[in-house]
């Protein structure tokens, strides 16, 4: 017998949290996340994408034991400013058993249903900052801090139960090596030059912070065009400034100006804390921090996780100057691989900013809908 109850105090919270380190343990493509960040994401007092979002948690019980979780979402600026009469869900794992899946999904389209709503899509997050897509491929992949893992069961619930593709994403790498030094001096400098661009780059947090704003600003016109857009608010932005630039590491943020000192291009590169996490286990103290600083220090894998372009500059080549500032702080650091972000299928902007370093699919994933 399954039933479904809503998390909603502090211990209910943590066991939805805490339920994928059952569900996935001994998996060694699994990434966990930290406890203590994943219930700040969830709190409306910590989390400003709250301003604009709504949720509820619920899990599955088969008799005391949890078997499922999957959080319902909607966000006002989808439904109210873009028409899009959406039901969003996500956090979405669920042990082998298509009972418990429906039983999820039925909650989720129930309070769709209340809601006037037309459809449910998901897995997806609060907004383009969070995580999103079922893993469909690359399950014998290590997963990353800012992508989730789903065993192949899950994705055949889904399409069982009546939900069809809606977007689907690709996770590309390539090694290091692949980028030649030689060619993005030459092209850096020649674009550098012909359109009177600037690279800066930065040794400590402190110097990054002044541009955040802007640099969010040249995100929302860089991706505003995309089907999954949603603005990203002033204090969300505050809250991600003062929640990972910090931890980032400084010399892996890399912007160009304009000739006006306008910000045309960034890109912000972390190193892979996969290994790091998976030996913390969900907790930053004792040993966890430790691993965590270990691996900035030290990781040779890194993860391209946003990069914007001016649309005035999108095709002039102003990654050039971007990937030269690169090629210089990647091999000082003896960097190997390069491993980028979902990113969807269909963006061929993106594409082609990647197509010279021989790009290698290893994992895609995918959000699926279903009219309610």
């Amino acid at each position: 017998m399954i039933h479904i109850k809503e998390a909603i105090t502090k211990k209910e919270m943590k066991q939805f949290v805490k339920f994928p380190f059952s569900l996935y343990k001994d998996n060694p493509y699994w990434v966990p996340p930290i406890i203590k960040d994943e219930l700040e994401t969830f709190n409306p007092e910590k989390n400003p994408v709250f301003e604009h979002a709504q949720a509820r948690y619920f899990i599955a019980y088969k008799g005391s034991t949890p078997v499922g979780r999957i959080a319902a979402i909607t966000n006002s600026y989808e439904i109210e400013q873009q028409q899009l009469k959406k039901m969003r869900f996500g956090w979405y794992d669920v042990i082998d058993d298509i009972a418990v899946s429906e039983a999820l999904l039925n909650k989720v389209q129930e309070l769709g249903q209340e809601k006037g709503l037309s459809y449910m899509e998901g897995p997806v997050g609060f907004n383009n900052l969070d995580k999103t897509g079922v893993l469909i491929d690359g399950f014998d992949h290590i997963g990353t801090m800012i992508t989730w893992y789903h065993l192949p069961h899950q994705q055949k619930h889904l399409e069982t139960l009546g939900f069809v593709k809606e977007k689907e994403y690709l996770e590309n790498k390539f090694l290091f090596k692949n980028v030649s030094e030689a060619k993005y001096t030459k092209a850096g400098n020649l674009i550098e030059k012909r359109f009177q661009l600037k690279a800066r780059n930065f040794t400590n947090s402190k110097e990054i912070m002044p541009y955040v704003e802007e640099m969010f600003d040249l995100f929302s016109k860089s991706y505003s065009k995309l089907s999954t857009y949603v603005p990203i608010s002033d204090s969300q932005i505050t809250y991600f400034k003062e929640k990972y630039i910090s931890f980032i590491n400084p010399e892996y943020i890399k912007f160009v100006f304009d000739k006006d000192d306008k910000l045309i291009a960034f890109a912000i590169v972390m190193p892979s804390f996969s290994k790091a996490l998976q030996k913390a286990r969900g907790k930053l103290f004792p040993f966890g921090l430790f691993h965590m600083l270990n691996a900035r220090k030290n990781a040779k894998d890194v993860i391209f996780y946003l990069i914007g372009v001016h649309p005035d500059y999108q095709n002039k080549g102003a990654t050039a100057v971007i990937f030269r500032e690169y090629v210089k702080s990647f091999k000082a650091k003896g960097i190997e691989n390069c491993i980028r972000t979902p990113e969807l299928e269909d963006n061929i902007a993106i594409k082609n900013i990647w197509k010279d370093f021989d790009p290698q699919t290893h994992k895609r994933r995918r959000t699926y809908r279903k009219d309610i």
